[in-house]
């Protein structure tokens, strides 16, 4: 990247500033997250973020766009994925109208050529007009390159797409440059921030992990679980933060088929201050569950332990009583 080019990245100035930048937008980062994205605009490098879904992955790529101000672009992975849907397309339509109007007036276009040499000159200068920039049409890679002070390039869910796509993927993020045949290549000026997620639904290649940085984000801890729902729901009690918190860290440690993400505790902390509860008890815990958990299975097997789940998570008060009723056992 030449230096005498603007870009929105100046505030990527530090590690520590990359974690004050992003709580400024409510995400709550960690030092390991904070360095890969200092690192990631230091080494030109993407960042691969794996793990559960729910737990932040794609929420980082728009709060680093939210927090620079950059363009964010995102390109939502699937199977059957082509390059024609994630670099550029030609205009169909605005070709074919082209030809009418080419159509219509090619006798005006030609009638001054004094033979088939001369006519056929003039219809190729208009076929070169034909597959122009002004016909195509930037799908997220190319447009993500196109920005003139930079963008974050968010490429969601990457094991969901074909190994064909990654391959292809692979040798655009190497330059950040893309080559169309009836144009040329266009280089990136500012290469993108580039995050792509995996939620490990197949195994990566080793080319493209070795082009990127690895991060892996997990459920996170009791307190930066507490600060994410504080910074997303400001309205929630000390009290109730630290309840639902631990019960929802409970519920993670018990045999179920999906875990309860970050987002689902945030959505859990919205539902009990619409239902305006100061404190856990049972009666909320199980009217609720399903805002928790999505699986009927899962229900089930918490619905067992939900006193028990409650009774740690709210703690004895003065009297040996807990908020679920029962008293404190041992």
């Amino acid at each position: 990247m030449a230096k005498d080019i603007p870009t929105g990245y100046e505030p990527l100035s530090s590690i520590e500033a990359v974690t004050e930048g992003l709580a400024s937008v409510g995400y709550i980062s960690t030092r390991e997250i904070s360095t890969a994205v200092f690192l990631a605009h230091g080494l030109r490098k993407p960042i691969l973020i794996e793990g559960p879904a729910g737990v932040g992955k794609t929420d980082l790529a728009q709060s680093l766009a939210g927090w620079l101000e950059a363009p964010i672009l995102r390109l939502q992975c699937y199977e059957g994925l082509d390059e024609g849907k994630a670099l550029y397309e030609w205009k169909y339509g605005k070709q074919l109208l082209y030809t009418q109007i080419l159509k219509e007036k090619l006798n005006e276009l030609i009638g001054a050529a004094d033979n088939l040499s001369q006519s056929l000159g003039k219809l190729a200068s208009f076929e070169d007009l034909f597959f122009s920039e002004q016909f195509l049409e930037s799908r997220p890679l190319l447009t993500a390159m196109q920005q003139p002070s930079g963008s974050v390039l968010l490429i969601d869910e990457i094991d969901k797409s074909d190994e064909e796509f990654e391959a292809f993927l692979l040798e655009v993020l190497s330059d950040y440059q893309v080559t169309v045949p009836e144009i040329g290549t266009i280089r990136a000026q500012v290469p993108p921030l580039v995050i792509l997620t995996s939620n490990n639904v197949r195994e990566l290649g080793d080319a493209l992990k070795r082009r990127c940085l690895h991060l892996h984000i997990g459920f996170p801890d009791a307190a930066r679980e507490r600060r994410i729902v504080q910074a997303r729901v400001p309205d929630v009690s000390d009290v109730l933060l630290k309840q639902l918190v631990s019960f929802v860290q409970g519920v993670r440690d018990t045999d179920i088929k999906k875990r309860p993400s970050i987002s689902e505790t945030v959505d859990w902390a919205r539902t009990l201050l619409l239902m305006h509860a100061s404190a856990l008890d049972e009666a909320f815990v199980r009217s609720t569950l399903n805002v928790l958990l999505k699986h009927e299975s899962d229900i089930a097997a918490v619905s067992k332990e939900i006193p028990r789940l409650v009774r740690e998570a709210a703690g004895p008060d003065r009297s040996g009583r807990t908020a679920s009723g029962y008293p404190e056992l041992g």
